[in-house]
């Protein structure tokens, strides 16, 4: 076995392992692969690697990332982020694993990241590992990370139609291309970090608002919620699995209320909006990624669907 550098000529035996160890929970699709671990600012490529055999065929990999945008979002800098790291299941148990898990973080920390993240980058595919992957959680263990907490994926697959609420005091709409710079700096004094960026990007990847639900009372934004599908401007979080369904799949979320009109039922009414918007454009099936919010998405039918725990290992 040697390491050969991050190389973007080997995508298609890159997707293809995963693929074989990983399609049946997480298929993958190589213009998500190029969008997420290619194509993202903030993938390591110095601190990437490809495992090859003596022949030269792909038989793991691992992909780093660290914060490089320039983008001031209050994003932490010392953090690095493993987005994925996989190994044939034919050649496990020889080490190939921990090399590469020791490459990066000696890498990453000699460039002064502190914190390691399993999962939860940028352009994540996984907020942790999944579950389901006990043995990857163990091994995960044995390398010094540390559980924080498991989130969950929830699932719907709307088997009653959602009515838009007859709230007055408010008004929920569709964002429209002019309101983009009025969104931005609500996410910015309400929610800074991550989802500012994400929404950055969204309008650098030629986003024209429609996959933003808001709130506005007295004309003035209180709150939001993304939702996505095949026709959003890039593939979404919640929609990343859809090729696991034959129907039409839509994503719910991130979404926030500001904190100072909190209390007063909108959370759950700009969820049960977006889910009416979803079902005008004729989605079958809604996923919400990423969330510990479990009984508060049960008011409106959504269940567990996958779960992942989420680990972190300090470096100093």
């Amino acid at each position: 076995m040697k390491m050969i550098s991050w190389n973007r000529n080997r995508l298609e035996e890159l997707v293809e392992l995963w693929n074989k160890e990983l399609a049946i929970d997480f298929p993958m699709r190589e213009e998500l692969f190029v969008q997420n671990s290619f194509d993202d600012v903030n993938v390591s490529y110095d601190s990437s690697y490809i495992a090859v055999d003596d022949e030269d065929r792909v038989i793991g990999f691992v992909v780093a990332k660290r914060w490089q945008e320039e983008i001031d979002v209050k994003m932490d800098p010392k953090r690095g982020w493993i987005q994925v790291l996989l190994v044939d299941s034919a050649y496990r148990g020889k080490g190939i694993g921990t090399i590469l898990l020791e490459r990066v973080e000696a890498d990453l920390k000699g460039i002064g990241v502190e914190e390691m993240q399993l999962g939860g980058d940028p352009f994540h595919y996984f907020s942790g590992i999944p579950v389901q992957y006990k043995e990857a959680q163990k091994w995960a263990e044995k390398q010094g990370y540390n559980k924080r907490i498991d989130t969950y994926d929830l699932i719907n697959h709307l088997d009653k139609t959602y009515d838009l609420p007859t709230n007055t005091s408010v008004t929920f709409s569709i964002l429209k291309k002019d309101e983009e710079v009025e969104l931005i700096l609500f996410l910015e004094r309400c929610f800074p970090g991550r989802w500012v960026y994400e929404a950055i990007k969204y309008f650098e990847m030629n986003g024209d608002g429609r996959e933003f639900v808001i709130i506005k009372k007295v004309d003035r934004i209180i709150g939001f919620c993304r939702i996505n599908d095949a026709d959003s401007p890039s593939i979404a979080q919640n929609v990343y699995w859809s090729p696991l369904f034959e129907q039409q799949v839509g994503g719910i979320g991130p979404l926030g209320i500001d904190a100072n009109e909190q209390k007063q039922g909108y959370g759950l009414a700009i969820v049960l909006v977006a889910m009416a918007y979803l079902q005008e454009r004729n989605i079958e099936t809604i996923i919400i990624d990423w969330t510990i919010l479990v009984e508060f998405y049960e008011k409106l039918d959504f269940k567990p669907w996958k779960t992942y725990g989420i680990y972190l290992k300090d470096l100093k």
